[in-house]
């Protein structure tokens, strides 16, 4: 289970290149090692659970040494802000926010393409998450009381490096299948959503509704395939509270296809 979480995972794309959007700059890095041998706390919530995958890859490396995960930063008993990683990549130091998201593509969301990614269940979005980086998260590393922290460690904020490791499963409408991406990466693009007036669409198919670390996984055919009035049920009891689930479709030809249902 694990391992398949971390080999889709590792075969999601960075959802940029460089610094082609706001500036922010990704830590790219190539990994050959898509085995995991580390122990992850299943109670964590999906974002800190990739987190883990993250500092296991790069742990990887001979050239990164981490420094730090999940640094809390405080004033007296209040918390600031929480920076997700310092680490040194060919001995020089970096500020490193990770990301990994799930957005779906609807163009009567704002007015670019930035703008018209938003979360399955509309409540939160692309350009709210990179506004929160870009405005919050990395000037967190300029705030008094974070450059305490960083003189313990021997750094100083001005020689630090800030980066972001941001990648993301993006999906687009079932009737936009050909949606070519301007801005984004169009490898990202892992699959379709639909409503239900569209599911009779699937009626001969099969269907999966993996867990919510699942959603990192490649379909494959291992699993215990519903049929279409059974799998049809099961998503009621997700739509019923305004919850989007994702699922993986298996056509009569054994071609797997990844999917949202969504309630709006």
């Amino acid at each position: 289970m694990l391992q398949k979480r971390y080999e889709g995972f590792l075969k999601t794309p960075y959802l940029w290149k460089h610094n082609a959007i706001f500036g922010l700059q990704q830590f790219e890095i190539n990994s050959k090692f898509n085995r995991i041998n580390r122990e992850i706390d299943e109670k964590l919530r999906l974002g800190k659970y990739v987190e883990r995958l993250v500092t296991f890859e790069l742990g990887q490396h001979h050239n990164v040494s981490i420094i730090a995960e999940n640094i809390q930063i405080q004033n007296n008993k209040t918390t600031l802000g929480e920076l997700d990683c310092l680490l040194f990549k060919d001995g020089k130091p970096i500020h490193l926010e990770i990301v990994y998201k799930f957005y779906l593509y609807d163009n009567t969301c704002g007015f670019f393409e930035l703008e018209h990614f938003i979360g399955p269940n509309r409540k939160d979005s692309l350009i709210e998450k990179l506004g929160k980086l870009k405005e919050k998260q990395l000037p967190l590393l300029y705030n008094p009381f974070t450059e305490n922290y960083l003189t313990q460690l021997k750094l100083t904020p001005k020689d630090i490096k800030q980066e972001v490791y941001f990648k993301a499963q993006l999906f687009i409408p079932y009737t936009l299948k050909n949606l070519k991406l301007k801005m984004l990466n169009s490898k990202c693009i892992m699959g379709f959503y639909i409503n239900p007036n569209e599911l009779n669409e699937f009626k001969n198919c099969t269907f999966y509704i993996p867990d919510k670390k699942d959603w990192l996984t490649l379909p494959h055919l291992l699993v215990n395939w519903l049929d279409f009035e059974t799998f049809k049920n099961n998503a009621n009891n997700y739509l019923e509270r305004n919850f989007s689930p994702l699922f993986w479709v298996k056509y009569k030809n054994n071609t797997l296809t990844k999917m949202f249902l969504v309630w709006w």
